[in-house]
């Protein structure tokens, strides 16, 4: 395959077993003003649905990487990122197949903004897919919580991103943050990705001016204190075991590693004081060391 031309923009998406989904993810992202110079899909559920008379029916440039492992979201983005940077991208512009971008100009936008502002990476808001005047997650600042895009007032938040829905990257700033980190599957992994990208000193942000479509997290962070604090639950025992192991992990990394003790009275109280079930939180633990030591296992 030859190199894509100076300039060009890659988009990787990471998909699984939602093939109408994902059908609507695509066709937000083929519509868009500023083209996708080349779509990359990685499918990480092949065998069962497969995405890929969804892929066929593009009408760009396209790449289909069937992946008969299931890598998660971590190496399904990190493989999809590889081969962005394998065909000569400047650009790399990260989807999932459960949201998609808010309209046709959200790409241009941000683009936009990256070059004005001289911006390493940079993202558009996420917000509720069924509500989009909230946020799909509660975004902290100081000691409050934002949970819709009018509280955030500003146009630009300066080092602060969601970077697997629909964040816009440099190739240049990959090559010095890394691609996501396969060994977390899902779960943490963007976090972890994010605190590369702070600990690099490059400028990053996100921009309030385009927003990007996704399902409501927001139920996950239960709230404390009258809501000065939150602890994150979800429902799935699936991903707690994922969010819970990772974070020992990312608590242990370099410029994460003081809020460590935080976690830990912060969580005692959630689920001993809240919830009353310190069962969970002794399992939150374990998960917690597991992470710490790098047990990476599969649950």
């Amino acid at each position: 395959m030859s190199a894509l031309p100076e300039g060009a923009i890659a988009a990787v998406v990471v998909t699984r077993n939602r093939r109408d989904l994902l059908a609507e993810s695509l066709k937000v992202v083929e519509a868009q003003t500023r083209p996708v110079d080349h779509l990359i899909v990685v499918d990480n559920g092949p065998d069962e649905e497969s995405a890929r008379s969804v892929v066929e029916a593009y009408s760009r440039p396209v790449t289909y990487l069937p992946s008969h492992r299931n890598l998660g979201g971590a190496g399904g983005f990190a493989l999809g990122m590889l081969h962005a940077l394998a065909l000569g991208a400047e650009w790399v512009w990260l989807a999932d197949d459960d949201g998609r971008p808010a309209d046709e100009h959200v790409l241009e936008t941000l683009l936009g903004e990256a070059e004005r502002r001289g911006l390493a990476e940079v993202s558009p808001m996420v917000v509720n897919i069924d509500e989009p005047e909230k946020l799909a997650f509660p975004l902290r600042r100081g000691l409050t919580w934002k949970r819709t895009s009018a509280e955030l007032g500003e146009d630009f938040l300066p080092g602060i991103a969601s970077l697997m829905n629909g964040a816009l990257f440099r190739a240049s700033t990959l090559e010095v943050t890394g691609v996501p980190d396969l060994r977390l599957f899902f779960r943490g992994d963007e976090v972890e990705l994010h605190r590369r990208l702070v600990r690099s000193d490059l400028p990053f942000g996100t921009s309030l001016r385009t927003a990007y479509l996704h399902p409501n997290g927001s139920d996950e962070f239960k709230p404390m204190l009258g809501g000065r604090f939150h602890a994150q639950d979800p429902a799935s025992e699936v991903k707690r075991y994922y969010t819970y192991r990772n974070r020992g992990f990312l608590l242990s990394q370099p410029g994460m590693r003081k809020i460590g003790a935080l976690e830990i009275a912060r969580f005692g109280l959630y689920f001993v004081g809240v919830k009353r079930d310190p069962k969970a939180f002794v399992e939150w633990l374990r998960l917690v060391r597991q992470g710490r030591k790098e047990h990476f296992y599969r649950y």
